[in-house]
């Protein structure tokens, strides 16, 4: 009887996970939808910032996911093989592929997210090539192309985790971006995944988290670990000033370094399929919806310039 219960919810979650329009998920992402449908804490109101224990364990969810038959759960994405490391524009033999502005591109710290954004038309409908952590450093070519454009971004997705908040510093340590071209990071936050009150995981307890989270430029800082934390600072390399962009994105508040003393950690894919591709939508076009004066004002104080979504 327990097994049919888990065997509607799996169908439930996976209709969730790819609702509206058929999107595609990956297998974690389908993980999360589970246990919100067996605990529907993301339905409360966004005024309390907490995170969720999850409702079942992966081990009983992959037990479940085989239970579902030799066909594969429609919008299910396979995992990915690694390949070797291909050179951009291998696909086209076009000499002057190099030869326009690119205004903008999407990195996210895991690699399975960066393929579902990709496989759910990111970089056509956003005009953002979307690559993952393993395909760093960027190949020459884009970073000429970043180079031509006007106000050029590079924007960085990672996970709300003391390991993932050092993902833009670990970036710098790996490009070289060119200059003036700004490198903006998005999230996932703890305080985000707090509003959304999404699934959290538990690792090893971190006895001194920083304030705030450096900012180096390539060569400089630290790569740590997954049980290693950077330096409390902002830390600013040569040339940081024209490379990223500073400000409050990584600043931590009081609730903030007390969830992450706790171990908690938070992933990318515990946001919803639809709610993750209309942020980056969103966020890389850097559409805001409009504010009063006073919203706007507490707004910029509380997150800096982007934030995510409370619904």
């Amino acid at each position: 009887m327990k097994d049919a219960i888990l065997d509607r919810v799996l169908r439930t979650a996976a209709e969730n996970a790819a609702a509206p329009g058929r999107l595609r998920f990956t297998e974690r992402q389908l993980y999360y939808e589970v246990c919100r449908v067996l605990m529907p804490w993301h339905r409360a109101p966004r005024r309390a910032h907490f995170t969720s224990a999850p409702a079942l364990t992966y081990d009983a969810y992959l037990t479940a996911l085989r239970r579902h038959g030799p066909g594969p759960v429609d919008g299910l994405l396979p995992p990915i093989v690694p390949s070797p490391r291909q050179t951009a524009g291998r696909h086209t033999p076009e000499p002057d592929l190099f030869d326009y502005g690119l205004p903008r591109v999407l990195v996210c710290e895991s690699d399975d997210i960066a393929a579902m954004l990709r496989a759910n038309g990111v970089p056509m409908e956003s005009a953002c090539p979307v690559y993952g952590s393993s395909e760093l450093p960027l190949d020459q070519g884009v970073l000429r192309m970043l180079a031509l454009a006007e106000r050029a971004t590079v924007y960085l997705l990672h996970d709300a985790s003391a390991r993932g908040l050092t993902f833009p510093a670990r970036f710098a340590r790996s490009v070289e971006v060119p200059d003036g071209v700004r490198v903006v990071p998005l999230g996932l936050r703890p305080r985000q995944a707090g509003a959304l009150h999404l699934v959290h995981g538990r690792g090893p307890a971190y006895a001194a988290v920083p304030t705030a989270f450096p900012v180096t430029g390539p060569g400089q800082g630290l790569d740590p670990g997954p049980g290693q934390v950077l330096r409390q600072g902002l830390g600013q390399g040569p040339g940081a000033g024209s490379v990223l962009d500073q400000g409050l994105a990584f600043q931590l508040g009081r609730w903030e370094r007390d969830w992450l003393r706790r171990g908690r950690f938070v992933e990318v894919a515990a946001v919803n399929p639809a709610s993750l591709l209309r942020t980056v939508h969103r966020l890389v076009r850097e559409v805001r919806t409009p504010r009063s004066q006073l919203t706007e004002l507490r707004q910029v104080r509380r997150s800096g310039f982007l934030s995510w979504p409370t619904a």
